[in-house]
């Protein structure tokens, strides 16, 4: 039995709180653990294997929401997915350019990347009309940043609000190929317009202003499409009329889950984790680099590479963190563990300046507003910037009542923040956690000594 009393607490209304409390004499983060499988390369993993001849499999998919709801979409436009498991999951593609048109309008949940990335193979179907949807959350969400593009290709596309929420209604066209500059490094937006490019004759560019993660580049290679990359410029093209072929896809451990433990060892006295099969492609690996920026102790062991994707077993154990600033071109690669590394923040001594990081406002919650209000509320000392945070370490921490405002992330990063505080903790609505981490309470208490 764990050190820490951890009790889930069922509502009428079908929302749970999570009720952390530290024991007098502290805990330890001890064990080796597996997170799930990489949320980015699931729903890639998916999504190609859908649009390619032959059949997919794929070996250590995220059994999470999100995922699910990519597999329900393109279940609905044709292709042959079966029932979702992390040991084997097969995909029947039906080829590129064939989906069929919905009776019903396709519905997303809360998965942004599902949405951005879909509308991209949406847009580039001639004659067909779809209609997409999410949940409250996502339909809060701004969706220009990748419209706009797709209406440089002559993709037809409405929506709420100058078209920019959904639900969204796309007119399928043949597109044009562009070269489109990014304002943001997103691989959200370069994943949809090198899909949009997949169907459309010529050759479609995309330029960032700095490297965003790589998975699709990484994939759509595998399964034959003709890509080049400039890396000096941060610009791939995408050759169009291409044919995908189903693959094999073992599915690494998702770095943004193996953020909260590697962040729960290092902050909590005594610890030593190893957190194994973790993916650590280069362009996701910035919590690393903050990590060691501010003194953790991590290493990496038996280092391999599984379909493309570099890996490794994460080890983890308790130090003394100092604070130090993340900002600038690393933004793009820690985006979504930015929550968790704030949590690091407030146990690391001086100052912590978090900047460049304005996305953080428009992900499932306002983040940058959410984590300053529940930390705070905790006893830490975060002020928000318009484009990141300002967390002064070294304040001990207590026990309060917090709110995850259905946030998957902003639910874990507190309650890792609460096995270092003092007191009882209660995260309200902590089920958003399965969002991407179905089992997160489960492996909590089983690291907990």
């Amino acid at each position: 039995m764990s050190a820490a009393v951890l009790i889930l607490e069922t509502q009428e209304n079908a929302s749970h709180n999570l009720i952390i409390q530290r024991p007098p004499a502290g805990l330890s983060i001890q064990g080796r653990i597996k997170v799930p499988g990489d949320k980015s390369i699931s729903h890639r993993a998916l999504m190609l294997g859908a649009i390619a001849e032959c059949e997919t499999q794929i070996q250590g998919l995220l059994l999470g929401e999100d995922p699910r709801s990519t597999a329900n979409c393109f279940r609905v436009l044709g292709a042959e997915i079966s029932e979702l498991n992390t040991e084997f999951v097969r995909v029947k593609g039906i080829g590129l350019g064939n989906f069929q048109e919905p009776f019903d309008v396709l519905n997303v949940g809360n998965s942004g990347t599902t949405i951005r990335l879909m509308l991209g193979l949406l847009a580039s179907h001639p004659g067909r009309f779809f209609t997409v949807t999410g949940d409250d959350s996502l339909r809060s969400r701004p969706m220009s940043r990748v419209v706009k593009p797709l209406q440089q290709m002559a993709a037809e596309i409405w929506g709420r609000k100058g078209n920019s929420l959904a639900p969204l209604a796309i007119q399928g066209q043949a597109l044009k190929p562009i070269h489109y500059h990014s304002p943001i490094a997103s691989a959200q937006v370069k994943s949809c317009i090198l899909l949009a490019g997949l169907n459309t004759e010529g050759q479609t560019t995309f330029t960032e202003p700095a490297l965003s993660r790589d998975h699709s580049e990484r994939m759509l290679r595998a399964f034959g499409a003709e890509l080049s990359i400039d890396p000096e410029t941060n610009s791939v093209t995408v050759t169009g009329n291409a044919k995908l072929y189903g693959q094999k896809v073992i599915v690494p451990g998702d770095i943004s889950s193996a953020a909260f433990w590697l962040v729960a060892g290092a902050i909590v006295p005594g610890s030593d984790l190893v957190v194994e099969n973790v993916g650590v492609n280069p362009t996701r690996t910035g919590v690393l680099e903050a990590l060691s920026m501010m003194g953790a102790d991590i290493e990496l062991e038996n280092q391999r590479e599984v379909t493309g994707e570099p890996v490794a077993d994460l080890r983890v154990c308790s130090s003394q963190l100092k604070s130090c600033t993340i900002a600038g071109d690393i933004i793009p690669r820690l985006i979504d563990e930015i929550p968790i590394l704030a949590v690091a923040a407030a146990f690391a001594q001086g100052t912590t300046i978090i900047r460049d990081a304005a996305e953080l406002r428009v992900k499932e919650s306002d983040r940058i507003t959410v984590m300053a209000q529940q930390l705070n509320q905790m006893g830490a000392k975060v002020t928000q910037l318009p484009d990141g945070m300002e967390i002064t370490g070294g304040t001990p921490l207590m026990g309060a009542e917090v709110d995850s405002y259905t946030d998957h992330r902003i639910a874990m990063s507190l309650a890792i923040a609460a096995l270092n505080a003092s007191g009882t903790t209660t995260i309200h609505r902590a089920e958003a956690a399965a969002i991407s981490y179905p089992n997160f309470t489960k492996t909590l208490v089983e690291v907990c000594r």
